[in-house]
């Protein structure tokens, strides 16, 4: 067993954002080493993106992509998808069924087929679920039964882990965690553009992700010689038209840039420092990434962010204060050469604490364990 490839199913909903590059980074890896993997996603989400992005990834995937209906929310897939996965994963002889994300999760341990040890991995997902809402109850009240049939948690950060036994209950499996990872090619350094933005933002564009409270920091901001800070904003999603208008209310034509979705690294050669205002987050890659290519960052105290930051966790501000965030924003404008320095600290730590050699380890590892011990 220790030494024989393992056939193995990631099971998520959406292949978009930093849940889909810790999959398609694992399948990878995974696949490298002579395991045999396959791709379980939403039906639902066919755009040129996505089908970009799993196109890129079908090589790896010996045991392929399918595609099966997973309603965002609440909906009859809930009921239908389980066993239409249970289905798959006996057809194709799975031992190990591993979900991603609430949704991923969900049906992963309701679909588990006998012979197969199944493990979840929240990405956040139910946690970020509001505690005091009906939807965000009944999710934990749902995570809590499914506990029963989860053989193994991987939780991506510290923060994840303490907020999942602290919302939902201890797991009597084994819960280690293990971080999100990043290859080598990741680490070589990025110099911004001649001309470059002040700043960049890369991600979704939508209420957790803080975007209205950066562009409300912005206005007011600026260089030492006078000239308005600028920003380019690489992403997508439902606040796409709002970001728009309040780009224009607020009177930042000119000084604000959207690109759409691209590439993490490209963007990052366009902003002289990465700010991610988020006002929740798990682990986001994005930090991760800059911090890697030696980029200045300016983000907010949430999630398990302070472990990427390391012995610069002390630059963190509080999440949802516009103030706070202009005045990080002008302390760098004022003094890149600092930001710079506490950029080389952070990177220190990131180097030796997330490698994704690590990570494939670390998660091939369990695999083997608990399917020994099953």
């Amino acid at each position: 067993m220790p030494n024989s490839p393992l056939r193995i199913l990631q099971v998520l909903r959406a292949p978009i954002g930093g849940l889909f590059r810790h999959v398609a980074d694992l399948s990878k890896a995974l696949a490298e080493r002579g395991h045999q993997v396959g791709l379980v996603v939403d039906g639902s989400l066919t755009d040129a993106r996505t089908d970009i992005l799993l196109a890129d990834l079908q090589p790896h995937l010996s045991l392929g992509i399918h595609k099966l209906p997973m309603a965002r929310v609440l909906g009859m897939s809930d009921v239908t998808t389980p066993i239409r996965l249970k289905r798959l994963a006996k057809s194709l002889n799975i031992e190990v069924l591993h979900g991603h994300g609430a949704k991923g999760g969900f049906n992963a341990r309701l679909g588990r087929p006998r012979n197969c040890v199944v493990f979840y991995t929240p990405h956040g997902g139910v946690l970020h679920f509001d505690q005091t809402k009906l939807p965000g109850k009944i999710f934990r009240q749902i995570e809590g039964l499914l506990l029963r049939r989860t053989d193994g948690i991987i939780f991506e950060s510290t923060f994840a882990q303490k907020e999942y036994v602290a919302q939902i209950a201890q797991p009597d499996c084994p819960a280690p965690v293990i971080h999100n990872g990043l290859a080598d090619p990741e680490f070589i350094p990025i110099k911004a553009q001649k001309d470059a933005k002040d700043f960049a933002y890369i991600g979704e564009l939508r209420g957790l992700k803080g975007v209205a409270y950066l562009l409300n920091a912005l206005v007011g901001t600026s260089a030492p010689d006078g000239r308005p800070a600028s920003l380019v904003m690489a992403g997508d999603g439902p606040m796409r038209t709002e970001i728009e208008e309040l780009v224009v209310s607020l009177g930042l034509t000119g000084r604000v840039e959207l690109v759409g979705v691209r590439p993490a690294r490209e963007v990052l050669a366009k902003g002289r420092c990465l700010v991610v205002p988020s006002l929740k987050e798990s682990l986001p890659y994005v930090v991760l990434e800059a911090s890697a290519a030696s980029r200045p960052v300016i983000a907010t105290q949430v999630g398990g962010i302070h472990e990427i930051f390391g012995p610069t966790a002390s630059a963190l501000i509080r999440p949802a204060d516009e103030n706070a965030l202009r005045k990080s924003m002008q302390a760098f404008l004022d003094d890149e050469a600092a930001a710079k320095k506490e950029a080389k600290a952070r990177l220190a730590h990131v180097r030796t604490t997330f490698s994704l050699l690590r990570m494939t380890d670390e998660i091939e590892t369990l695999y083997k364990r608990v399917l020994e011990n099953s």
